[in-house]
């Protein structure tokens, strides 16, 4: 019987599009269910901020409403429950803590296994992080990589053997002073030969190219991601 993992994860059609594939293609010894995002409902009441984008303080406060209606409405809990977001600069020992301070104060699940994993800055460090397999292979990029690498690395400082690194925290927007997604998305159509062609696309490219990347290459650029790889490789063997 494979183990059950409830995801409550930040972020909107990227993530659910490209994160949750690619849990599931990387740890097959697991079940995930998408506990958040909310995917949001059609019709002109529809409220974007409520539902997609959630991130941060609005990603606890959201999992502090959904995790209990989830414990109850379930007939049987999960193994493991499962907190990710984009750490967009913060402190990642604050963010952990903070998260695992509000789920202590849900006592349904105190006998249930927590982890708290983050994309730092932004889920896009790991497609930088395995430039190759990713970029570089696309047929929308694969002419013009070199220079969106260039771009990327000599005007954003952006470090392609630690992209986790990116930027810095902005204590007033709460969140880094620049977004890794945009810098990917500005390299695209950089340079004046490639401003007529196919610009990156956060909801379109990323969870494409994120079904490419090999995590192996990740973990040795990305510490964090090698946290939350390294922890779902040994949880999603236990029998």
């Amino acid at each position: 019987m494979a183990v059950v993992v409830w995801v409550f994860s930040g972020g909107g059609e990227a993530e659910v599009r490209g994160f949750f594939p690619f849990l599931e293609k990387t740890f097959p010894g697991c079940r995930f269910e998408r506990k958040t995002p909310v995917r949001q409902k059609p019709g002109p009441k529809a409220n974007k901020a409520s539902s997609y984008g959630r991130t941060g303080k609005s990603l606890i406060e959201q999992i502090k409403q959904e995790l209990p209606i989830a414990l109850k409405a379930e007939a049987n809990k999960c193994d493991l429950i499962l907190v990710f977001d984009d750490l967009d600069c913060r402190d990642s020992q604050t963010q952990k803590s903070k998260i695992l301070a509000e789920l202590s104060k849900i006592p349904e699940c105190a006998d249930i296994e927590k982890f708290v994993g983050f994309a730092a800055p932004e889920i896009e460090a790991w497609i930088i992080a395995d430039w190759n397999n990713s970029i570089a292979k696309h047929s929308d990029f694969r002419a013009r990589h070199k220079r969106m690498c260039w771009w990327l690395s000599t005007e954003k400082k952006v470090s392609f053997e630690n992209p986790e690194s990116f930027s810095e925290y902005d204590p007033q927007r709460d969140c880094c002073r620049e977004k890794l997604s945009e810098a990917l998305i500005e390299s695209s159509v950089q340079y004046e030969v490639d401003r007529d062609k196919t610009r990156f696309s956060k909801g379109a490219h990323t969870p494409l190219l994120l079904s490419e990347i090999d995590p192996n290459e990740v973990q040795k650029k990305c510490p964090l991601f090698r946290e939350l790889y390294n922890y779902l490789n040994n949880f999603c063997r236990c029998p």
